[in-house]
């Protein structure tokens, strides 16, 4: 019983959209129908990246980065602040919005330590998790949602960026400003433990896997064929990386399939939600996040409207909000709840107000495109 409560405790996502499917099922039995559900080439995406992403973390590619960056920054609080926001900014553009924060939120709650910094965690951290899932938006493999919606309606790459490079933009200026006055103007940052530059094999490995993931993402290289060559080159190489991604995220993403394509077969809901989208796809899918996370609102979403601007836009915005409207940010609640003197409330209310303000400024920005 202990076991089933730690499991329960650790994948909280996956126990209630497991729960939500069961439930589903009493409404629509289950019958060959929900193979049709299961969108197995986003799974395929999700763990082939996962797994390069993994690789790169695993030869030290982000701690060497991380380290170059902040040197330039040495001594420069302004600098720095700005140095440590955008980190996950730029990064969750490549390698995911949790991964970011997993790979940055740590190693700045340390160094602001031993600079004597301790009392700026609150707002550094806050900012890097907006930066995460800000960042995270402007490309396909950014977040989980992204890339679901890239695959559902069959996007192409002109459209995508056209439409969230501006709110990115936006965000960019915005997270820069609020960095700035986070940190005095003089900091004495102490010396970092040098970071060894990553094998250049290992990179050239990496780098290659991760550019035939794009060219899948992008269509021009079948999703099956790109999870074979990926599993042959870690078999290869590092069998410890197969167990590196999250399986509990990828049978999340399944029970949420089987939930929304469930919810879709009942007339009522049917009704009720393409109602709501008739008047505001972006408002709704914002809404939705708020209270489901932006990954299950898309999933359950996109069967019941055909304006992906709309839809993308309101997942992605609706990243901000709750602690919950992405879950990335329950990682870096995490991590800051670890510390020593963590003051759990004063994060959420710098969280809260913090999220609410860009919630609306992007919010008004988006009804105005």
């Amino acid at each position: 019983m202990k076991k089933v409560l730690r499991f329960c405790r650790r994948e909280k996502l996956l126990c209630i959209s497991a729960a939500l499917a069961l439930a589903s099922m009493f409404a629509m039995p289950p019958s060959a129908a929900y193979a049709a559900y299961i969108d197995l080439r986003v799974l395929g995406l999700l763990w082939c990246l996962m797994a390069v992403v993994a690789g790169f973390r695993a030869c030290g590619t982000f701690a060497w980065m991380t380290a170059r960056l902040l040197s330039a920054a040495r001594g420069n609080g302004r600098a720095l602040a700005v140095v440590l926001v955008l980190l996950p900014f730029f990064t969750a553009m490549a390698v995911t919005n949790d991964v970011a924060l997993i790979a940055f939120v740590p190693f700045t709650l340390v160094l602001l330590k031993r600079a004597g910094q301790a009392r700026a965690a609150i707002p550094i951290v806050v900012l890097q998790t907006l930066a995460a899932n800000l960042g995270s938006m402007a490309t396909p493999v950014g977040n989980p949602q992204n890339l679901y919606l890239y695959s559902f309606y069959g996007l192409d790459a002109g459209g995508f960026f056209t439409l969230l490079l501006p709110p990115v933009l936006l965000s960019l200026i915005c997270l820069t400003a609020a960095a700035l006055p986070a940190l005095p103007r003089a900091v004495p940052v102490p010396a970092l433990a040098p970071a060894p530059r990553p094998a250049a094999r290992l990179l050239a490995l990496y780098g290659g896997l991760f550019a035939l993931c794009l060219l899948s993402v992008f269509g021009l290289l079948p999703w099956w064929v790109l999870t074979g060559l990926i599993f042959i080159a870690l078999l290869g190489f590092d069998r410890a990386l197969l167990r590196a991604p999250d399986y509990g995220l990828l049978a999340t993403f399944v029970c949420f399939f089987i939930f929304s394509g469930n919810l879709g077969q009942i007339a009522w809901v049917r009704t009720l939600l393409q109602d709501l989208l008739s008047r505001s796809t972006l408002l709704t899918a914002a809404l939705a996040s708020q209270f489901i996370s932006n990954v299950p609102a898309a999933v359950l979403l996109s069967g019941f409207t055909a304006n992906w601007q709309g839809l993308l836009l309101g997942v992605n915005i609706g990243g901000l909000g709750t602690p919950i409207a992405s879950l990335a940010s329950l990682i870096s609640l995490k991590f800051y709840l670890r510390e020593p003197g963590a003051q759990p409330l004063r994060y959420l209310a710098a969280f809260t107000g913090a999220n609410l303000i860009g919630l609306l400024l992007l919010l008004e920005f988006a009804l105005c495109l």
